[in-house]
């Protein structure tokens, strides 16, 4: 598992991208369409047209690294394909990563409906 110190952001792709791109076209991705610094420490998740794939880049500090995910089963839970990215918590990389549906996960800060 991926876990830089301090804080970051983890932003996820939203459109596939061509799974046989690398690191550094990867970060070309994140500099021209997404105006974002791959340098920066931030977590970028990258998905393929199938939805059993995905690719991470992060720096962390010393070298770009590159993550590449294969999952057995249904395949992983994407946002809905559209351009950009969606900033996601570290709680739903967790859940992402490991196969969950992520947009299920909830932060302790965020309130939850009372029942009367």
């Amino acid at each position: 598992m991926i876990s830089p110190a301090g804080n970051f952001r983890i932003y996820l792709a939203t459109e596939p991208v061509d799974f046989r791109k690398g690191m550094d076209g990867l970060a070309a991705i994140v500099q021209s369409e997404f105006g974002l610094d791959p340098f920066s420490g931030g977590i970028f998740i990258f998905r393929a047209k199938r939805s059993d794939r995905l690719k991470i880049v992060v720096w962390d500090g010393t070298g770009l690294v590159l993550v590449y995910k294969r999952i057995e089963g249904a395949g992983f839970i994407w946002p809905k394909i559209s351009n950009g990215t969606v900033s996601i918590t570290r709680s739903q990389f967790e859940a992402l990563f490991e196969g969950l549906d992520w947009t299920k996960v909830r932060s302790r800060m965020q309130k939850r409906p009372m029942i009367a």
